[in-house]
């Protein structure tokens, strides 16, 4: 008989003596804390943990029984390979003491595309229909589409299909959209985002595929929120890399990571993530084994060969060899800002420390009927300051978490953004903040986009602020365009964290003219851009004023570009 958790041990220490060459950082982490946590099964007799080979072992076993049923494989049944066996024997070898129950009630997996996820999941999913000893098990496959879900259901099907053992041990049966257990008396059934608002459902366990295209929390939260009635749950999300750093597929991956590097405690949560370390080439075939772990087995070196190529001669190709290939998470397709760089730069903005340091802002109202912002920059000590304010009309919050992946609801709750009623955005409200911007701070200048901003900036002009036109034209955005690229870059930016100023950088694609000259491109950005883009003029007004006497100290409506 095989013992699969002497190969989860030998594997996990194989990932903890690579030199970096095979395996991320993520990988290494996850290895150091399996081992670490059984060394420490073995001599806390206190820790509410403890490892069972028994079932380590068992659903290693199981899908050793189960055939393939997608691609050309050596035999015809499942033959784990090493990681795949480190991750069953670490999901249910971990085992709460006191109940019949795994540790792990999250968890949250993460590699490139084709290194058998869907085979991953769906014997997790007949694993805890047929074997966990639960009563009534409901096992639910969750995508953002029917199509998708079915990318995992099917092979579970087929899988039972083909297996006459497991038909006749468990009694089960499969059907076109669910499977029946008759020993368990349970069911696994595929359900996409329509039916998200379905009430009833009492989930085992919910597998959630490619949770980076789910355009919203909604599906998630229902699934999650109907486990209460459950001892021994399962939350599996499994994913390849995307672009939308403000989903629940981010935030559930921050809190993997956090959780692995010690920010935070998470005893509940397992997971994974197959990616390139940063600094990594994406085009260096050396490197493509981080993010494949599978990589020869079923994902041959030949066939990346040949995406690469593809990608360095598209943009498209690109971003999806990146994000589905080497599991990177972008920004935006064609995305300008390094987001991970960008995040780092979030150094705190003490207010009261720049009320005397002389300020300039932007003033944004692409949208009456969404999104609106103003931001003030201030340049001291070497560091560049930002700090700002977000407008949303209520009117836009509900259709705009619902349809889109904007968090819009979240960052009210949170009070992130000012909220006005109706369907537009009240300007008394900006004017109001404005105002007080004004008599608190030392603002040399406010650079305004003229769109939609004509009454307004009369109001502000009459009341003496010191307002100035700035043209949307690549002659006024290069120059601060690149300078923010190189302060963020170089970390002498502070945001002070403004999470929805990263969703808008994340959302900037950039035009170049013919000389290099660069704007943000607002009709090919993914999303809005509004506070990124009333940085930049606030970043314009202040270079210019670094150039030698600021015209901007000048009341009275000025010009710019």
């Amino acid at each position: 008989m095989t013992d699969f958790c002497a190969i989860a041990e030998a594997y996990a220490r194989e990932v903890m003596v690579d030199d970096g060459s095979r395996f991320c950082k993520w990988t290494k982490l996850v290895a150091a804390r399996h081992l670490a946590d059984l060394a420490r099964a073995e001599t806390d007799p206190d820790w509410p943990y403890w490892f069972s080979e028994w079932d380590g072992n068992d659903i290693c076993e199981f899908a050793e029984l189960l055939p393939h049923v997608e691609g050309t494989w050596r035999s015809a049944s499942i033959t784990l390979e090493p990681a795949q066996v480190f991750w069953l024997v670490s999901l249910f070898g971990w085992r709460r003491w006191g109940v019949d129950a795994r540790r792990f009630s999250s968890v949250y997996i993460e590699m490139a595309r084709k290194n058998a996820k869907s085979t991953l999941a769906a014997i997790i999913a007949l694993y805890c229909l047929t074997s966990e000893r639960e009563n009534g098990p409901q096992v639910l496959i969750a995508a953002t589409t029917g199509e998708q879900a079915g990318k995992v259901f099917t092979p579970a099907k087929r899988m039972v299909e083909r297996t006459t053992a497991l038909r006749e041990a468990y009694f089960v049966q499969a059907f076109a959209r669910s499977i029946s257990c008759g020993s368990s008396q349970g069911f696994i059934q595929p359900i996409n985002a329509k039916a998200s608002t379905q009430d009833g459902w009492n989930p085992h366990c919910a597998i959630l595929d490619e949770l980076h295209a789910h355009k919203d929390r909604g599906l998630y939260d229902v699934v999650r929120s109907a486990f209460g009635a459950r001892r021994n749950p399962l939350m599996l999300a499994i994913t390849t890399a995307g672009h939308n750093h403000e989903g629940v597929c981010y935030e559930q991956r921050t809190l993997l990571t956090n959780m692995l590097e010690g920010i935070l405690q998470a005893d509940h949560m397992w997971g994974i993530i197959y990616t390139l370390d940063e600094g990594d080439d994406p085009f260096d075939p050396r490197n493509w084994i981080k993010a494949n772990p599978l990589l020869g087995v079923s994902i041959q070196l030949t066939e990346l060969q040949g995406y690469a190529i593809e990608a360095q001669n598209s943009n498209e190709a690109a971003y999806e060899f990146k994000t589905k290939r080497c599991c990177l998470w972008l920004t935006a397709r064609g995305g300008h800002v390094r987001i991970e760089q960008w995040r780092k730069c979030d150094g705190p903005v003490e207010l009261e420390a720049l009320e005397t340091v002389p300020a300039y802002g932007g003033l944004d109202l692409a949208a009456t009927t969404d999104m609106c912002a103003f931001r003030l920059v201030w340049r001291t000590g070497g560091r560049t300051k930002t700090w700002g304010r977000f407008y949303l009309p209520e009117g836009a919050i509900a259709p705009r978490s619902e349809k889109a992946s904007v968090p819009y609801a979240t960052w009210r709750d949170r009070g992130l953004v000012r909220v006005t009623e109706g369907n537009v955005v009240d300007y008394a409200v900006i004017q109001a903040d404005i105002e007080a911007a004004l008599d608190r701070f030392n603002v040399r200048g406010i650079a305004f986009d003229p769109w939609n901003a004509s009454d307004l900036v009369n109001r502000l002009t009459e009341k003496g602020a010191p307002m100035v036109e700035f043209r949307q034209g690549v002659r006024s955005f290069n120059a601060p365009m690149k300078e923010l690229d190189r302060l963020y870059i170089a970390g002498e930016l502070d945001h002070g964290g403004d999470v929805v100023l990263a969703w808008n950088a994340s959302n900037v694609v950039a035009r170049a003219d013919d000389n290099g000259n660069i704007k943000p491109d607002r009709r090919n950005s993914q999303e809005k851009i509004d506070g990124y883009v009333a940085l930049l003029m606030a970043l314009g007004l202040a270079i210019g004023s670094e150039d030698g006497e600021s015209v901007y100290e000048s009341r009275g409506l000025l010009t710019l570009g």
